[in-house]
C-alpha cells in the first residue's frame, strides 16, 4: 500500500505517523494537528515568484549569518501541532532542527508565502496566528500571484506587528529583520497576469 492510499484510511495522525507517511510520500502534505492536507500543486507565476524572492535573498545574504532555504524545507510549529512547508524562509545563525530530525526547521525568523485562491485565507489568518507563536520569527510576507500586491508585517515589540502594503511596480519591498529589498518589478519578473 502507497503513503497516499494509507493517508485515506485514517482520519487523525500523530506527528510521528506524519513523518513516516511524508517521507515516503511522492507529495507534499501540511500536518494540523492530527489531520494531513495535501499541498496544491504550484503554478508557473507560483514558482516565478518563489525562484525571484528566492535567488534575490540568497545571492543578498552570502557570506552572512543568515540561512535561506526554499519549498522543499519543513517547519515544525509545536505549540500548534503544524508542519508546514513555507515558499521562502530565512533562519538567523544556526538552524535549529526538530528533534531527530534533519529536515524540519524550528526557529525561523521569516517566512514568505505565495499566495494562492486555496491557501489564501489560512496563509492570512490561521498560518500567520501559528507562526507568531515561534519566537524566533519576526517578519511575514504574504504575496499574490494573480496581481502585483505583497502584505507585510513585521514585528515591532512583543505582540505588536507592522503592516505594510505595496502595490505598484516601482515601489521597493524593504524587509526590517535583515538587511535586502527588492523591487516589485523584480520580484514579479517574468510573471503574467
Amino acid at each position: 500500500m502507497q503513503a497516499s492510499e494509507k493517508l485515506l484510511k485514517k482520519t487523525n495522525y500523530t506527528p510521528e505517523e506524519y513523518l513516516e507517511l511524508e517521507v515516503a510520500s511522492d507529495e507534499r502534505h501540511h500536518y494540523i494537528d492530527g489531520q494531513i492536507i495535501l499541498m496544491p500543486g504550484g503554478t508557473p507565476n507560483h514558482n516565478k515568484i518563489t525562484g525571484n524572492l528566492f535567488s534575490e535573498l540568497h545571492s543578498a545574504l552570502k557570506r552572512k549569518p543568515y540561512e535561506v532555504f526554499v519549498t522543499d524545507v519543513r517547519v515544525w510549529i509545536s505549540e500548534k501541532r503544524i508542519y508546514t512547508y513555507p515558499d521562502v524562509m530565512v533562519v538567523a545563525g544556526e538552524v535549529e532542527l526538530a528533534q531527530g530530525r534533519k529536515d524540519t526547521i524550528t526557529n525561523p525568523l521569516l517566512v514568505a508565502e505565495v499566495l494562492s485562491k486555496s491557501t489564501r485565507s489560512f496563509d492570512k489568518d490561521e498560518k500567520f496566528k501559528a507562526y507568531r507563536t515561534i519566537p524566533t520569527f519576526k517578519e511575514y510576507l504574504l504575496i499574490e500571484q494573480s496581481m502585483m500586491l505583497v502584505e507585510q508585517y513585521y514585528q515591532t515589540n512583543v505582540n505588536e506587528w507592522v503592516f505594510k502594503e505595496y502595490i505598484n511596480e516601482d515601489e521597493i519591498l524593504l524587509l526590517h529583520t535583515v538587511d535586502f529589498q527588492i523591487s516589485l518589478t523584480d520580484l514579479y519578473d517574468k510573471v503574467g497576469f
